[in-house]
């Protein structure tokens, strides 16, 4: 299986397996990569985790099938659904996260990294470029700077620049992602939901979508379940409605 996917309560956990290849992607994966987020965001997931496998986030695109821009669109129509996703999404990073590990790693939510992972977004060495959306996520992950410094000098930044530029929100391994996307699985799945639109807000439209997913919020037997259970001194069980 070229992408391997597990359930971990209401978390689900998709790996990448190629690491002969450290886990670069071609077109075989990435397609299997978007059925497996499908199919996790059909089975009801209320967080996912993607990482990949042998110690390795991912290294990049296979460049022996960037030969025209057919792949770069599929591409970003995979990251498109994956930044959209109305659940938290949480990368859990090792070893090389460069060029398109880059781009699923700021499709993302939150990052949880090892202190040996390596970050790049080499372009100028390959003469290629991203599309907008990616730079625009690389300078709203890591700051104007850094995106410069990456894209431009093709510099590989390492665990102590992503956690002093805020790209990574806890240091840590899978395990570390695990806890941290089962903690977010147990909250609010309509205020993450709608805090996630209005996050990614660009537009008239977009916004437009968060004052309804607002109001949808208040509204909701979710709020009384919060503060109710904040009256009784209670966890409280949420279920999106």
């Amino acid at each position: 299986m070229p992408i391997r996917s597990h359930v971990h309560g209401d978390v689900h956990v998709v790996t990448v397996e190629r690491p002969e290849r450290r886990n670069a992607i071609d077109h075989e994966h990435l397609d299997a990569l978007d059925a497996a987020v499908r199919a996790a965001e059909q089975g009801g997931a209320r967080a996912l985790v993607l990482t990949g496998a042998q110690g390795h986030f991912c290294a990049g695109a296979d460049l022996t099938e960037l030969e025209d821009v057919a792949f770069t669109e599929r591409l970003a129509e995979v990251l498109g659904h994956l930044a959209s996703l109305p659940v938290t999404t949480v990368a859990a990073i090792s070893g090389s996260c460069m060029g398109l590990g880059m781009q699923l790693a700021v499709a993302c939510d939150v990052r949880v990294a090892t202190d040996d992972a390596r970050y790049a977004v080499p372009v100028a060495r390959l003469g290629l470029m991203v599309d907008h959306w990616t730079l625009e996520r690389v300078a709203r992950c890591w700051g104007e700077g850094a995106a410069r410094h990456m894209v431009l000098t093709a510099a590989v930044l390492d665990a102590d620049d992503a956690w002093r530029l805020g790209f990574v929100q806890r240091r840590g391994d899978l395990d570390d992602a695990l806890e941290l996307a089962t903690s977010a699985a147990r909250l609010a799945p309509l205020t993450q939901a709608g805090s996630k639109t209005g996050l990614d807000a660009r537009t008239p439209d977009d916004l437009a979508r968060y004052r309804d997913a607002f109001a949808t919020a208040w509204a909701s037997a979710d709020l009384q379940e919060g503060r109710a259970a904040f009256a009784d001194r209670r966890p409280p069980t949420f279920e999106g409605r």
